[in-house]
């Protein structure tokens, strides 16, 4: 086999069991999108819920019964219209919505069964009307008042899926339609879930229907990858006319779970076989996230970091990127290096080696190629960057040999080795032919994110 290719094998089975470890016990909530119910993978994706499950993750499923309850009053001619993304739920058609809910809901326990998992549907919500807004009447459809987390605990502890219908009862048990988007937030917030996940059928939010920030990140699909709480605050507040959108729903609702003490919000898309797998179990998402914890950092490294960082910079020494580094050059300049860290994987590396004259050197830099389009180089860069203004350094340089344009894209400009320290012209490889670029700190620059003027 390819040495690349099995070396990323060997670091999918890394990530995978560090994952494991970390979300044994933890609850995850997943909202399964309505069209999702009859797709032909369907059966497949309950087949890895399964596996998470006997993995020990706590599972809550709300299976979404939109298109069920459309076919089931179209089929009894009941009409039904929606405002503002809400369907009103006349008194004739609450029966047949409730029917439709329970059918969906017992179809998933079903394949739960089939898979010898144990699962319970249940009426744990309690709710109340939406009433009147602005004018309009929603009868029948209503909104989650509390969840009765106190029994959904003990059937977690049995070992057992709850699954919620999307039907709440008001205290005198009059029942409600009620989103199943809403209720998955809702749930994940009262159980305070390590995870909230909703399965799409269209995957994570694209990036061109947004006015971005330029932080987003955007992958080369053109799926916003990764959002803090506060990105996706700021995105809502610079998108207003999307709001009536499916995907401004989610990113709403992903936002206020969030701010719920929800630590992790996934949008990907459940068609795909194994998506929610590899969302899971690996660092690089393909979806979108919404976090609040601090999912990814740039720190400095540590002894017990060199050899993954050795692990790291190979591919670069191979393509004559990097000069080949041995484990003791990288102990001697230890508290020159930081790496790029995201759940306790390594994913990048870079140094700042400080002369005389106010004067330093960016070196080493180095990404695994699943974060190369990630922005994940600019990071570590604008780090480094931002340690050398602080250390009051005015000019930081670098030497490179095939990454000229992408430094000149930031910032930097065309130097000469006459440029460089008296230290470094004499280190300086003549074979190489390294090219000198070299970044200018002036005052204006001082305290500004790289990449950003």
């Amino acid at each position: 086999m390819e040495k690349k290719k099995f070396k990323e094998q060997v670091e999918t089975i890394r990530e995978a069991f560090g994952y494991i470890n970390r979300f044994r016990n933890e609850t995850f909530v997943i909202k399964i999108n309505s069209s999702l119910i009859t797709h032909p993978s369907f059966p497949i994706l309950i087949a890895d819920l399964v596996l998470l499950h006997r993995m020990g993750i706590r599972i809550i499923l709300v299976p979404g019964a939109k298109q069920r309850i459309n076919e089931i009053l179209d089929t009894y001619n009941i009409g039904y219209e929606f405002v503002k993304g809400i369907r009103i739920t006349q008194p004739e058609a609450v029966p047949f919505i409730k029917m439709a809910s329970f059918d969906v809901s017992n179809k998933v326990m079903t394949l739960l069964a089939e898979n010898n998992t144990n699962a319970i549907i249940g009426n744990w919500v309690k709710a109340r009307s939406i009433g009147v807004r602005n004018g309009t009447d929603y009868k029948f459809s209503g909104i989650v008042d509390s969840i009765k987390t106190d029994i959904i605990m003990k059937i977690l502890d049995e070992r057992m899926v709850p699954i919620f219908p999307n039907i709440g009862w008001s205290a005198t048990g009059k029942p409600y339609n009620i989103s199943s988007n809403e209720l998955a937030m809702s749930i994940s917030k009262e159980l305070n879930a390590a995870k909230l996940f909703f399965l799409t059928d269209f995957g994570g939010i694209p990036a061109d229907r947004f006015k971005l920030t330029p932080d987003t990140v955007v992958t080369g699909e053109g799926i916003i990858s990764q959002l803090t709480v506060e990105q996706a605050g700021s995105l809502i507040d610079q998108n207003p006319s999307q709001v009536r959108g499916i995907t401004m729903e989610l990113l709403s609702l992903g936002y206020n779970a969030c701010r719920g003490n929800v630590r992790r919000v996934h949008i990907v898309d459940g068609r795909a076989e194994g998506m929610l797998l590899k969302e899971i179990f690996s660092n690089r998402g393909f979806g979108t996230m919404i976090y609040s914890n601090q999912h990814e950092n740039i720190r400095k490294m540590t002894y017990n970091d060199i050899p993954f960082v050795m692990s790291i910079m190979e591919d670069a020494i191979d393509e004559d990127i990097l000069v080949s580094r041995s484990p003791d050059s990288l102990k001697e300049k230890l508290d020159d290096f930081v790496v790029y860290e995201v759940d306790g994987t390594i994913h990048g590396c870079g140094a700042l080696h400080r002369y005389p004259g106010k004067t330093a050197e960016v070196a080493g830099s180095a990404v695994d190629s699943s974060y190369t389009n990630l922005g994940t180089g600019k990071k570590i860069l604008s780090y480094l960057i931002e340690t050398a203004t602080k250390a009051k350094i005015k000019k930081v340089f670098v030497l490179t040999t095939q990454s000229s344009d992408w430094f000149q894209s930031i910032g930097f400009k065309e130097g000469k080795i006459e440029d460089l320290p008296a230290e470094r012209k004499k280190t300086y490889n003549k074979k190489r032919k390294s090219r000198v670029l070299i970044y200018t700190i002036s005052k204006a620059r001082r305290g500004k994110i790289i990449g950003s003027e």
